[in-house]
């Protein structure tokens, strides 16, 4: 026991002389059988909206990454496109035909946190220094469906492209 909570760590079953032959698990020295961690390190990525049984791709934020400067220095946007696999025609998950006619790429700067007081009505600003701003980039596909825009991210064009 730990200061109140109990818990297995490398160390403590093996005479106290380091790393057991298997070493530490993700998530607090526990492995999980065929499952490797995922980039739990990167604030604004959701994946919750993932299929609970589906595990995310790992390192799909780096990969839209690469796929943003790629795109940005493409001299034929269409053909890094196709060169990406990226469809222009989908069936979306409800069996509707989808066309893709745009690709945004948004600059995203975080220059400012918050934090909720005690009690929940009101809150706190603090303006970030430079050093503490973080960036980043989001892509989004958008498809047309024949009545309304759909913005789609990268995962979400993989699956419904079955890749």
């Amino acid at each position: 026991m730990h200061r109140g909570h109990e818990h297995d760590h490398h160390d403590h079953h093996n005479g106290g002389g380091g790393l057991t032959a298997a070493g530490p698990g993700p998530g607090h020295n526990h492995a999980l059988a065929g499952r490797k961690p995922v980039q739990w390190h990167v604030p604004h990525r959701n994946d919750a909206t993932a299929d609970p049984g589906q595990a995310p791709e790992p390192d799909l934020d780096l990969i839209e990454a690469a796929f943003v400067d790629g795109f940005r220095q493409a001299s034929d946007p269409t053909s890094f496109l196709r060169l990406a696999q990226v469809p222009f025609e989908l069936t979306s998950a409800d069996g509707v035909r989808l066309v893709l006619l745009r690709v945004e790429v948004d600059a995203i700067a975080d220059v400012g946190a918050i934090a909720p007081h005690l009690g929940g009505t009101s809150f706190r600003y603090d303006p970030l220094p430079a050093r503490m701003v973080s960036r980043r980039s989001r892509l989004r596909f958008v498809y047309f469906d024949g009545e309304r825009l759909r913005a789609l991210g990268l995962a979400e064009v993989r699956d419904l492209a079955g890749g």
